[in-house]
């Protein structure tokens, strides 16, 4: 006979334990996918950044036609608003500094160009730009003979030199222009303004871009971190308002990938197509693991250190780092910059140092499968018309933060509102309103959260695993938690909210979880509010309490 236990009311393996605050921990057996995940110009072992810049001028490394050196130095001012002074050290000189590095050639400006390059491409002085930043003017790299030259600089640092088979080389920003050595559309959009260049050459470049310094580059051009952007930056949505996809077109050429800000966590990070990302009709955001970034380990890069700097300002740092660091963990960021005392390194080690054992992690790597419950509105396509074919349900506004956990509304009793916790314009005005939370509606019958594990991570039995609920203590009402184990439904014991208006977690153990798909709608497990008053989850994480055996152990796809 079998008997079917619905209830365990008093079991300790089904029991939570309460704790105060977001919970960042992991299992001890969790190590970070390497010591270089963390980078900045400069190391800081302290602080876990092992990976600085080497930080070149063209110019510097490339001073006559086929001479090169890896001994000069270079110094240079923003001359347009009399600004900073660089100094750069040689090239030997960094490259011999501790730890890895990334690369950072600087072509374009008229100050990091060589002299030779300007006479010899005949580059007059009505034929330089500003930036974006106005500080600097650019070269048009454009030009073919400007950028075959700049091809043999590269053909001789990355073959001649052999960096690209450095076992320190970490990355290298590409292709070197404009601002800070990064893409700015601004540049080529002002030269098309003034008649200077053509749709045609603009487009012919860029792919050039791609396939010669891949083919420079062989097998380690996952290694080129391309830091253009797809759009909505783009100088031919300036044009005519259609959108390329550049950065896509370089990740499909064999390169990696890199994004600046994503400090705007809510604006345009959805759709990109670059991260195999992409909006569903439901308004969830899901992940291609099979795109080529992901499938072939190519570096995918994000900068996190602009919170009350580059312009940016926030009242609540915590909140606007943590959402920061969910985007670029839920994009599968593998390396990601920072700053000491601008990322808040110090004040937030906790959840940093949770960042820096996620970032890098697979889905069969990973300790833990999260979601950020939430709902908040991309700017972006309220913004832009040529995003038309784009389409949602609910848009412009997203369901969630997600990484191989899903939470989804279900009928008949499984449709939550918006959380209470509203955010406005937090940094910048781009990022536009967020509701952070999901609640239950006990008024309309709807008492349920329901969740969805992707298989990869967990299906079937899955022994010693562990969940953490992050929830807001508000009123008094009763909640539980329901799974599977391995032989039938699981309730674990009630938890009763003490309305301390406060932030609280509440972690189970789960010694005998079987993930099934076979709860309402499919889902793996759920969330009950058996009290009056609605339950406010705010983060869900699932965790592996072992470390897993293989990288193959399960098959792919989420149980919709």
């Amino acid at each position: 006979m079998r008997f079917i236990f619905l209830v365990f009311t008093l079991t300790s393996a089904h029991s939570a334990t309460i704790t105060n605050g977001d919970d960042w921990s992991l299992p001890l057996w969790v190590t970070p996918a390497s010591d270089y995940v963390f980078f900045n110009e400069f190391s800081s072992p302290t602080f876990n950044i092992n990976t600085h810049a080497i930080d070149v001028t063209w110019r510097q490394i490339n001073p006559a036609q086929g001479v090169f050196s890896q001994s000069n130095t270079d110094t240079w001012t923003e001359v347009i608003s009399g600004g900073e002074t660089f100094n750069f050290a040689s090239f030997s000189d960094q490259q011999a500094e501790n730890g890895h590095y990334w690369l950072r050639i600087w072509l374009s400006g008229e100050q990091w160009a060589p002299d030779w390059v300007l006479s010899d491409c005949n580059i007059p002085a009505n034929q330089r730009w500003l930036d974006h930043s106005q500080q600097d003017r650019h070269i048009p790299l454009w030009n073919s003979c400007v950028w075959n030259h700049a091809k043999i600089m590269y053909q001789h640092v990355f073959q001649t030199w052999n960096i690209k088979d450095d076992p320190k080389f970490e990355f290298a920003y590409v292709p070197g222009g404009f601002f800070y050595g990064e893409f700015d559309f601004d540049v080529m959009w002002s030269a098309f303004q003034a008649g200077a260049v053509t749709t045609n050459t603009l487009l012919a470049w860029l792919t050039d871009i791609r396939t010669s310094l891949t083919a420079i580059m062989g097998n380690q051009s996952g290694k080129l971190m391309y830091t253009g952007q797809d759009y909505p930056f783009d100088f031919l949505e300036k044009n005519n308002g259609a959108f390329e996809l550049h950065a896509k077109d370089a990740v499909d050429a064999g390169m990696g990938v890199r994004n600046g800000i994503s400090e705007l966590f809510n604006f345009h990070l959805n759709e990109t197509p670059a991260y195999g990302s992409h909006i569903q009709n439901d308004g969830h955001v899901t992940i291609d693991e099979n795109y080529i970034v992901h499938a072939n380990n190519h570096v995918i890069g994000n900068e996190n250190e602009c919170f009350n700097a580059c312009g940016f300002s926030t009242d609540d740092p915590y909140y606007a780092v943590v959402m920061s660091n969910l985007k670029a963990l839920q994009l599968r960021s593998t390396h990601l910059l920072v700053e000491t005392q601008d990322s808040y390194l110090t004040d937030f080690a906790t959840h940093w140092n949770w960042v820096r054992h996620e970032l890098g992690k697979n889905v069969q790597s990973a300790a833990d499968a999260w979601v950020a419950l939430r709902e908040y509105e991309d700017k972006f396509f309220i913004d832009n018309t040529p995003t038309n074919d784009i389409n949602w349900l609910g848009k412009p506004w997203l369901h969630n933060f997600e990484r191989w956990l899903v939470q989804k509304d279900i009928g008949p009793n499984g449709m939550s509102r918006r959380g209470s916790d509203v955010r406005i314009n937090v940094l910048d005005t781009d990022n536009g309103t967020s509701y952070e939370g999901r609640l239950t509606n006990h008024a309309t019958g709807q008492d349920y959260l329901y969740f969805f594990i992707q298989d990869d991570f967990a299906q079937g039995n899955s022994p010693n695993m562990q969940l953490k609920v992050t929830y807001l203590d508000t009123g008094t009402t009763t909640w539980q938690l329901h799974y599977n184990d391995n032989t039938a439904q699981t309730i674990s014991e009630s938890i009763t909210n003490s309305n301390t208006d406060s932030l609280k977690t509440a972690t189970f153990e789960l010694p005998n979880a079987h993930f099934d798909n076979n709860m309402t709608g499919n889902s793996d497990f759920r969330i009950y509010n058996g009290g009056v008053n609605d339950i406010e989850v705010k983060f869900v994480r699932l965790i592996r309490l072992n470390q897993p055996l293989s990288n193959s152990l399960f098959i792919d796809g989420f149980e919709d």
